[in-house]
């Protein structure tokens, strides 16, 4: 909800200041400026910080590597998609109970 939230507010500082560029022939660059970085920012947190997948299907195969995550401190497996070159990292922690 709240990235839904900022990436509206984001929207509308850049529509504002541009409807200002274009109406006034002058604008207001921090809000321009405000307004891209608070778009890219969420757009690119969304691509940057992919969950940890908790199943796998029945085509991704195992690549050998673990870790652990930093951030949650449990064991990720790494699985690969050999039709695509996907990768997608599953929480091991599940498969040793």
């Amino acid at each position: 909800m709240l990235r839904y939230v900022l990436l509206a507010v984001g929207l509308a500082f850049l529509g504002v200041g541009l409807l200002q560029w274009f109406i006034r022939g002058t604008c207001y660059y921090p809000q321009l400026i405000w307004g891209a970085v608070l778009t890219v920012g969420v757009l690119a947190e969304r691509w940057r910080y992919r969950r940890i997948e908790q199943e796998r299907a029945a085509h991704w195969q195992k690549t050998g590597e673990r870790f652990i995550d930093p951030e949650t401190g449990k064991t990720v497996e790494v699985y690969y998609d050999p039709s695509s070159g996907e990768r997608r990292y599953v929480n091991a922690d599940r498969d040793s109970r």
